[in-house]
């Protein structure tokens, strides 16, 4: 199975960035991950909220098949320990389903269209924070998921 975050935008930081990318490619000795942007929209300035959402939720379910499990990152959506989540991830795992996508919309939320299209929703707090910080938090959840699944010391109880 293919595990992949999909985003709206890239990361502005280089700081940022660079500890996202420390966790894909630890990733990547687990599982098959990959970490796929959207650009950004353009010309938006004359857009209303809802415009830039429906927009950005085309390119969001242009993305998708339909046989991909598509779990949005959603302040509404259920939370988990990092073990319940691991418990969660192995569960996908020993599924069958050929693509896990968990999708981090742009800064204004999701269009009716992929909150249609979702399989389920996930919220990694009850705290906002920026749609590019949840890119790391989100990145090293999942890893520490899979260092749990193999009992490495990466996760203390």
């Amino acid at each position: 199975m293919t595990i992949k975050l999909l985003t709206i935008g890239k990361t502005d930081d280089a700081a940022l960035q660079n500890l996202i990318d420390t966790y894909v490619n630890r990733l990547g000795h687990y599982n098959k991950f990959e970490l796929e942007v959207i650009p950004d929209l353009k010309k938006t300035k004359n857009l209303s909220l809802d415009q830039q959402k429906t927009a950005e939720g085309k390119l969001i379910v242009e993305k998708l098949s339909p046989s991909d499990f598509v779990v949005l990152l959603d302040e509404n959506g259920k939370q988990f320990s990092s073990e319940g989540f691991s418990e969660y991830i192995q569960k996908r795992l020993n599924s069958g389903m050929k693509q896990l996508i968990f999708i981090i919309g742009g800064p204004y939320g999701f269009s009716e269209e992929v909150y249609s299209r979702a399989n389920g929703k996930l919220s990694l707090s009850k705290m906002t924070f920026s749609h590019q910080m949840v890119r790391l938090f989100f990145v090293e959840q999942l890893y520490r998921a899979f260092t749990i699944l193999r009992n490495e010391p990466y996760h203390h109880k």
